[in-house]
């Protein structure tokens, strides 16, 4: 085992520091108060070759891996989850199904202006009656000649306002039941198909989250994506790489939550001396470090598998998730409490982390959800 990165890789993760800390850092709270979508800053994460990073260069992509993906997302939520999620639902969810299950002209036509960042992607799979049971989808779609006719509605749509392209679930035959749903991609200004109501968030809230809607929204039937009535078991192997995502957007926030707790702890002085010389301090930065840590080997061993591209990933990826999301929460929760009363304030950044860090443990299968999908896994069953 070689738990070393590269050259290149160390690399990668300073550039993105540097320009967290730069051009993201200062704006951060005020993008947050007022739910700011930070669409100043994707043509530099574009430039980067940040929403295209996971994609072969012949697309526009930037041919690397899930452990240089991982440590893109990591390091801008470390500073804020909020770009760290709309670069992530951007690259692992829309784009990938695109990627991994799109006909080359697909690829060609869709792919290839979201790699290259010159578009924003959006995926829309849960619906108001199917969260966690996503194969109770409502949505339809009917076939009327040279096109799919989508009526339905979808919700806690990441860029869902902001996207150019929208892949979509919905049900093409019901009597099938998860093997009736398809994938279809929709285009912006497409007829019959809009946003729907931006979500007031408890945290992330520079990130969109929104309803997207469609009525008699009529798209060619070239659309659809992949095969028919697969679009179910596509979305599933999509949240494979969903999974650790979410995951290094924990781990990201979690390290930003431990950072400001230790230089906060060397400040703030009481009794005469820096509270870090306190050991019940020390003990609460000595666990939060630890399970960082821990949580930081669970994701980059995800990672490392999806590179492999010779097996599932399914268990690490949802071990991976389940764990470094509590942890986030838990060491966010300890940033605040080393805080004190100033972690309850807004002047610095332990609150947020506190409000960003629990929809890690919500989005893309809750923690309950990923028990059941790792014990399934150790029992062998499908």
């Amino acid at each position: 085992m070689d738990f070393h990165f590269t050259d290149e890789q160390n690399h990668l993760r300073r550039t993105i520091g540097e320009f967290a800390e730069g051009e993201i850092l200062p704006h951060v709270m005020e993008w947050d108060e007022v739910s700011h979508f930070p669409s100043e800053i994707m043509p530099k994460l574009a430039e980067m070759g940040l929403l295209g990073i996971i994609f072969p260069e012949k697309y526009g992509g930037a041919g690397l891996g899930y452990i240089e993906y991982v440590i893109a997302i990591e390091e801008l939520s470390r500073v804020d989850g909020s770009v760290g999620i709309i670069v992530a639902a951007h690259n692992s969810l829309c784009s990938n199904h695109i990627f991994k299950f799109g006909s080359e002209a697909q690829k060609q036509k869709y792919l290839s202006p979201l790699a290259q960042g010159k578009q924003i992607g959006a995926w829309s799979l849960t619906e108001p009656e199917a969260g966690s049971d996503a194969g109770g989808t409502r949505t339809t779609a009917k076939r009327d000649g040279d096109h799919w006719v989508i009526n339905g509605a979808k919700t806690f749509t990441t860029n869902g306002h902001y996207a150019n392209v929208c892949v979509a679930m919905a049900v093409t035959d019901k009597s099938k039941a998860s093997h009736g749903i398809s994938a279809f991609i929709i285009e912006k200004g497409t007829a019959g198909f809009k946003p729907g109501k931006k979500e007031n968030k408890l945290g992330l809230r520079a990130s969109d989250t929104s309803e997207v809607i469609f009525s008699d929204c009529r798209v060619p039937k070239e659309n659809l994506l992949g095969e028919e009535g697969e679009g179910f078991t596509a979305s599933l192997k999509i949240l494979d790489g969903g999974r650790i995502s979410i995951a290094a957007l924990a781990l990201g926030m979690a390290q930003g939550a431990l950072d400001a707790a230790i230089k906060y702890a060397k400040q703030r002085k009481q009794f005469g001396q820096p509270i870090s010389e306190f050991q019940a301090i020390q003990f609460k930065l000595a666990d939060m470090a630890t399970e960082v840590e821990a949580a930081r080997l669970l994701v980059y061993q995800a990672a490392w598998l999806a590179d492999q591209n010779d097996r599932r990933f399914t268990r690490e990826s949802s071990m991976a998730k389940l764990f470094a999301s509590e942890v986030a929460v838990r060491v966010a929760n300890e940033c605040v409490q080393i805080h004190g009363g100033y972690g309850f304030i807004k002047d610095y950044p332990a609150e947020k982390f506190y409000r960003d860090v629990k929809l890690c443990t919500i989005g893309e299968g809750t923690s309950e959800i990923q028990k059941l999908v790792i014990a399934r896994q150790l029992l062998g069953k499908k």
